[in-house]
């Protein structure tokens, strides 16, 4: 009798040794644990402001029509964000979260017999998807610890990998979990130089935040560039974490490439009126992005008061080293109700990344991790 296969005998190879992402601890999870209140929640970059007025009264609206698929093509959002970027609606593709996006693009372009780069201690879920897809990657290692950009993206180490076989080349800008980023003119001249047959994908899902810092908007680069791609959301800056609503920016071939593979009503009702009404709150953005600036002086001050050492940051988060394994010191701050991100997930045993939140909540932060390092803040 020919023995009957086991579940894992029957999934694709690609998607076998698959380790799924891990995302920040929810809230209701700590209080289930551990039986805490009152909890802080500074893992997972979210916008400590929620979303803007105008979004709310948008997501109220649109409730009263849950009942209804919501417009597949998501067309006054496209219209929307069009006029914003001032793009043709041809080149923009909606996503669930631009985490969906990203998907969407290793979907259509990666196969087992093609390869992906992308920089060590990237977003992690640049190798998940890679990896789904049967590809290749191909990882490029990270600036060292001493360089301006500590543990940020080396591009001539990223050109090194891209060959005849490369389809996708992921770059962040800023990165997370590191928080570093990449300068206008050595971004574009590697993205100039990267063959026809390869796809550059900019990620910027934390733009807003980074306009500071000088990072530039590669959106207005695609005229000059037509294998580039760029990615935003609307999870961080403008707060609709909860709704998961992104979107792509590219050549109108590569969007509609992208659509065909996009899943129908991928975007929910509630999220299109949602981010709609968004991009008109400027007044929002700009309150939570100087609450941004004002959260992480704070935050380097009271860690570096705390000896500790912090990566520069263009994003809404900090990533210190403690100079020892995060996991133990993650614990101490989870029975004290306040909830930080360890990275050892990608390769940073000693990190822990920290969201900005509001003055109140970054100096909680501070305390307790004074209180389980033995050093009060």
């Amino acid at each position: 009798m020919t023995p009957k296969p086991s579940i894992p005998d029957l999934v694709a190879p690609a998607v076998r040794g698959l380790q799924p992402y891990v995302p920040g601890k929810p809230i209701s999870e700590l209080e289930r644990e551990y039986g805490v209140r009152d909890i802080v929640k500074l893992a997972s970059n979210e916008n400590p402001l929620g979303p803007g007025a105008l979004a709310l009264a948008a997501m109220a609206r649109a409730m009263t029509e849950v009942g209804l698929y919501p417009d597949g093509s998501g067309y006054e959002l496209k219209v929307r964000l069009a006029r914003h970027h001032s793009l043709p609606i041809e080149s923009i593709t909606l996503g669930n979260g631009s985490n969906d996006v990203l998907v969407l693009l290793a979907e259509a372009f990666l196969t087992p017999d093609v390869e992906a780069v992308y920089a060590q201690y990237c977003f992690a879920v640049y190798p998940i998807a890679v990896q789904a897809a049967g590809a290749t990657a191909r990882i490029a290692p990270a600036l060292p610890p001493d360089a301006r950009m500590p543990l940020g993206h080396d591009l001539e180490a990223m050109a090194r990998l891209v060959n005849a076989r490369t389809r996708l080349v992921f770059v962040a800008n800023p990165n997370n979990p590191t928080g570093t980023w990449l300068d206008g003119g050595a971004l574009r001249a590697f993205l100039e130089a990267l063959p026809a047959t390869t796809v550059a994908v900019v990620d910027e899902a934390y733009f807003e935040y980074s306009r500071d810092a000088g990072v530039p908007d590669c959106s207005q680069w695609l005229a000059a560039i037509p294998n580039l791609v760029v990615t935003r959301t609307f999870s961080k800056a403008h707060g609709l974490a909860g709704l998961r609503v992104g979107y792509a920016l590219s050549s109108p071939e590569i969007a509609d490439t992208l659509n065909r593979v996009r899943q129908p009503f991928n975007v929910n009702s509630v999220a299109l009126a949602a981010a709609t009404a968004a991009l008109d709150d400027a007044a929002h953005v700009g309150r939570t992005v100087a609450l941004n600036r004002a959260g992480i002086q704070q935050l380097r001050a009271g860690l570096a008061g705390l000896g500790l050492g912090v990566l520069p940051s263009a994003a809404n988060f900090v990533l210190v080293d403690l100079g020892r394994p995060a996991g133990p010191v993650h614990e101490g701050l989870l029975r004290l109700g306040v909830i930080a991100r360890p990275v050892g997930n990608y390769g940073l045993a000693n990190y822990l990344r920290i969201t900005t939140g509001t003055r109140e909540q970054n100096e909680r932060f501070l305390r307790a991790l004074g209180e389980v390092l033995g050093r009060p803040a």
